[in-house]
């Protein structure tokens, strides 16, 4: 099963490794990664997708990474209401005779143009990873010439509390 897992760290040189060296040591591979600075100076987050199997693996895992020293919190936001996104680049053979309609493929996806050639033509996609993959799988046909992804950046969705109005009683 594939879980989300977010990790707040502190922004120096080495972290990085030596979180994912732990992944690696406890033979987790990482399906997607993506690191950037926050809100806060100086803190960075990274989020990883990992297939896991056994869930007293990824408890011992969690837990080990929250021992780790440049580490400031660990979460599995899986089974949460999140918010997750990722980026893909796509080159797609182009032809003008095809053009448009590539465009009236790629329009319900809201992808957008950010590079084109005589012959080849780059979208932009963003969303959920099964939209990118459905995206993808619609412009195999056409003939992908390069692509590349970003990997899934996710974070918990605030909760709304519900406000009760107060009855005044006289």
């Amino acid at each position: 099963m594939k879980r989300v897992i977010t990790t707040t760290v502190i922004n120096q040189s080495g972290v990085l490794n030596r979180v994912t060296g732990l992944l690696m040591k406890r033979q987790f591979n990482i399906e997607s990664i993506s690191v950037g600075h926050t809100e806060q100076a100086g803190i960075s987050k990274m989020t990883f997708v990992v297939n896991v199997e056994d869930e007293r693996k990824l408890e011992q895992l969690l837990k080990q990474l929250q021992k780790q020293i440049d580490v400031l919190k660990v979460n599995d936001i899986t089974d949460k209401a999140m918010v997750m996104r990722e980026l893909a680049l796509i080159k797609v053979v182009a032809p003008p005779a095809a053009r448009s309609e590539i465009y009236s493929i790629v329009e319900p996806f809201r992808a957008t143009v950010v590079d084109m050639s005589k012959n080849v033509t780059t979208f932009q996609v963003t969303g959920d990873p099964e939209k990118i993959e459905a995206f993808i799988d619609l412009m195999k046909p056409y003939g992908i010439k390069e692509l590349t992804r970003t990997g899934v950046s996710a974070f918990v969705r605030e909760t709304q509390k519900a406000h009760t109005p107060q009855l005044n009683i006289l």
